[in-house]
């Protein structure tokens, strides 16, 4: 007896599939400029014929094979030279922002760049040095405060918002020139209690450095 004829094959131009898959890739993608395609963007195409949505499909594929190099392309740009060569570092103070210590962060505004130079100083990667016509780099450090939304507002992502919460700004600045090369951030997370405000602040500091090591091209093998 002849087996029964199975169902034929999903054909990758159907609208449907075309469509969610064209919808999944730009939101992967993470692309601003083209706006997801929903359900309900399908509908129409459901009632026209095949042909037309092949068409529709392959045009719209076609557009997606030239837009997937200018992503790869656009991931990465140069570290300048500068930074990876750079032997002689002077640090910068740039403080911190009113109303973070003594609360909720122990110590005072100078904590940032006392632990910042110990702890890069420790690394044992560059040479320390107290005058800034010395120096290859200059790492300016400053703690900010970050606005908080008022009160029964949330934080809108949406819009562009970010979270109100303090954040580490490391700007490296080339020492010969004066231009800025690169910029580190890197917040410290919300706590409820003053030794886990002290812990979070830690980390973020610690984290900072390694990004920074991280750049230059000497972190610790055990972080690469």
């Amino acid at each position: 007896m002849a087996p029964k004829s199975q169902k034929a094959a999903a054909n990758p131009l159907d609208a449907p599939g075309c469509f969610r898959a064209l919808s999944n890739f730009f939101r992967d993608a993470g692309s601003s400029s083209i706006k997801y395609l929903s359900l309900q963007e399908e509908l129409p195409l459901k009632r026209t014929g095949f042909g037309f949505r092949s068409l529709v499909c392959a045009a719209l594929l076609s557009a997606v094979a030239a837009f997937v190099p200018q992503l790869a392309s656009a991931q990465a740009g140069p570290i300048p030279p500068a930074i990876q060569a750079a032997k002689k570092i002077f640090v910068s103070n740039a403080g911190a922002d009113s109303g973070l210590f003594p609360s909720p962060f122990s110590g005072d505004t100078n904590r940032s760049y006392n632990q910042f130079y110990t702890a890069l100083k420790a690394s044992g990667q560059f040479e320390l040095v107290a005058d800034s016509s010395e120096a290859d780099l200059v790492l300016e450090l400053q703690l900010i405060a970050r606005s908080s939304p008022p009160a029964g507002d949330s934080v809108n992502k949406s819009n562009g918002a970010s979270d109100p919460l303090p954040m580490f700004r490391l700007v490296i600045y080339d020492r010969k020139n004066h231009y800025i090369l690169w910029t580190l951030t890197q917040s410290v997370e919300r706590a409820y209690l003053k030794k886990t405000h002290d812990h979070n602040f830690d980390d973020a500091l610690s984290a900072l450095l390694l990004d920074f090591e991280t750049l230059t091209g000497k972190a610790p093998a055990a972080a690469r």
